[in-house]
């Protein structure tokens, strides 16, 4: 797999588009900071960390578990997107970070301080690797 990150935001779309109320994703430290931002911004009910034996292995492997958050029937999340990828990288300075975006969504950005919101990241005047939008 040459890009986890985006393998996390496509497991969360389908899940989403198929009404599941969970979703796992293979653990990683970086997935579980996008993770907690998530659920942190009200995007995902619950985020964890779980252990599964996936087919025949013998040894179980960590996973985060990520509850999805539906309001009336409908996703909270209506999109998921990577920005930076392996072969384009995105890069914001903190003036450039957007106030709001159009689709009042936000962006999560991977600054010198950790992973955070683009709201927070403009605030602390951190600029970094935009990861990926959620709206």
């Amino acid at each position: 797999m040459t890009d986890p990150i985006a393998d996390m935001l496509t497991r969360i779309r389908n899940a989403l588009m198929v009404r599941q109320r969970e979703v796992l994703i293979p653990h990683s430290k970086v997935k579980m900071d996008i993770a907690q931002i998530l659920q942190r911004e009200g995007f995902v009910t619950a985020v964890s960390e779980t252990e599964a034996v996936i087919g025949k292995e013998k040894n179980a492997r960590k996973f985060i578990k990520v509850e999805l958050k539906y309001k009336d029937a409908q996703p909270v999340v209506r999109g998921i997107q990577r920005v930076s990828t392996p072969g384009r990288r995105v890069y914001y300075g903190y003036r450039e970070i957007p106030k709001q975006l159009p689709s009042l969504g936000m962006l999560v950005i991977s600054t010198p301080q950790g992973m955070m919101p683009h709201l927070e990241a403009r605030e602390k005047k951190l600029g970094g690797e935009v990861m990926c939008e959620v709206f």
